[in-house]
Parts: C-alpha cells; structure tokens; sequence
C-alpha cells in the first residue's frame, strides 16, 4: 500500500509519520533575490510553508498549511534566519482562505490576506498567474524553490534552494497515484535523484513554468520524496483562478 504525505516543514505542533526529510534536495543554492514573489509561511519564527506573493496583500499556498497558531509571512528573504537581512519584510497574517471544499489531498489551496500591504521593491514583488486556459504540456522543464532541510541527517537549508522538475503526463500520474491523483486539479513532475527536486517543508512553494506559476506543491511518496518512480503532485493553479479572483475582489469591497 503506498503512502503519501504533505510536503510541510515538521516541527513542535506538526507529527506527521514518516516526515524524515525537508526541504529541495540536490538542486541549488538560488540566486539571492532572484525570485522576489517567494514568501516563507512562519509560525514562531520558524519556517513552516513556501508561498507566492501575487498581490501586495495576498499570499497563496496550500491548504494544508493552515496552523492553528498565528502565521507571519516574510517577503524579500535568502536566508529566512537572518536578523541582519534588510530585505526582509514580515507580516502578520489578517485572514486564512482555505478552500471550502479542501479535504485529504484535494482542492489543496489557501489564500492569506495580509495585515498590511508589502512594500515592493526589487526584493519583494508580486508574480502574476498563468491564464486560464492555458496548459503546459509533458516534458517542460519548470523550477521548484523552498527553503528547509536537504536530506534525512543534514541540516536544515537556510538559503532558498531550487531544482528543476519536467512536466509528467497526467495519465500516467493517475495510473501511479490512483484515487489520490485528481487529473483536473493537480499536475505532476517526473524528476531523477541525482537532480532531486521537492521534499517535506516546501509545501505552497511554486512550479515555475515559462516564468508562470503553474502549480503549488502539494505531497510526494511518505518516506522517500526522491523516489523517481512516483512522481511530485501540485495543485493546478489555472483551475482554481476563478476562485482565486472572487476571494480578491471580495476583499476589495
């Protein structure tokens, strides 16, 4: 019987069986500040989800990333430890938008509206989303970002790190995922180990596309994120666009 799990950062609050590794493993140290629409979801202080600025007041993820206690985002990170990192911006989050239909591993999207507005600048800018209509097809290859550990007994990654991942045909990611792969709501990446890819502790992190977001990252294989044979799930974000704009223009009123 395969098991999966959210891709969440484990700590204090969280058990989740399994949940032995954090964070993108291989892949590379990033740019500083070359994806300024990165937030980093913190409770604490400490880094629990990625996300994506794509307004000055919204930030989307995942569901699953919902915690009971109060959640800052920070905007404008490399290293999401640094007290001396004058990009950063920290912001309390004023409400929680999980979808309404979100259970177990569907529909696995959250929008958090900000306390105040970012500031942006050349370290923080909000991204846009893709269209609605619009498909990638198998094969692409599309860039993952996170922050966290890199492996089982490594330490955890301070700096945001990203790997490349190629676009798996939705087919045979429902012949491997079966009932947990739903081909309307989700995309799935085909990776190798020596690349590596997405682990636990990068949920709500992006698929970047042809410089899009296409995906949010959402659950691997429990216990072995960097086995080939099954492929990294996301949410798909050109399905849930409409939702998307109906929490943001309601905020507006």
């Amino acid at each position: 019987m395969m098991c999966l799990v959210w891709i969440i950062f484990v700590f204090q609050l969280f058990s989740i069986n399994g949940a032995t590794e954090s964070g993108i493993v291989g892949g590379k140290v990033s740019k500083p500040h070359s994806r300024p629409y990165m937030a980093s979801l913190q409770v604490q202080g400490q880094h629990t989800c990625g996300g994506i600025l794509i307004r000055e007041d919204f930030v989307l993820t995942v569901a699953h990333c919902k915690n009971p206690q109060p959640m800052t985002v920070v905007l404008g990170a490399h290293n999401v430890t640094s007290k001396t990192e004058k990009s950063q911006q920290r912001i309390q989050v004023a409400d929680y938008h999980p979808h309404p239909k979100f259970a177990g591993y569907d529909y696995d999207i959250m929008l958090l509206k900000l306390k105040n507005n970012a500031t942006l600048n050349k370290y923080v800018k909000a991204i846009g989303l893709p269209k609605k209509n619009g498909k990638i097809p198998a094969n692409v290859n599309c860039v993952v970002a996170g922050w966290g550990k890199t492996g089982a007994q490594k330490p955890a990654s301070n700096v945001l790190k990203e790997a490349t991942e190629k676009i798996q045909f939705s087919h045979e990611c429902k012949n491997i995922w079966q009932k947990y792969f739903n081909t309307e709501h989700m995309i799935c990446t085909k990776f190798n180990k020596k690349k590596g890819g997405i682990c636990q502790g990068d949920s709500g992190g992006p698929l970047i596309c042809n410089s899009k977001p296409q995906g949010l990252t959402a659950f691997t294989l429990q216990d072995d994120c960097n086995n080939p044979k099954y492929p990294h799930v996301f949410t798909k974000l050109h399905f849930f666009l409409p939702w998307i704009k109906k929490i943001m223009q309601r905020s507006n009123c």
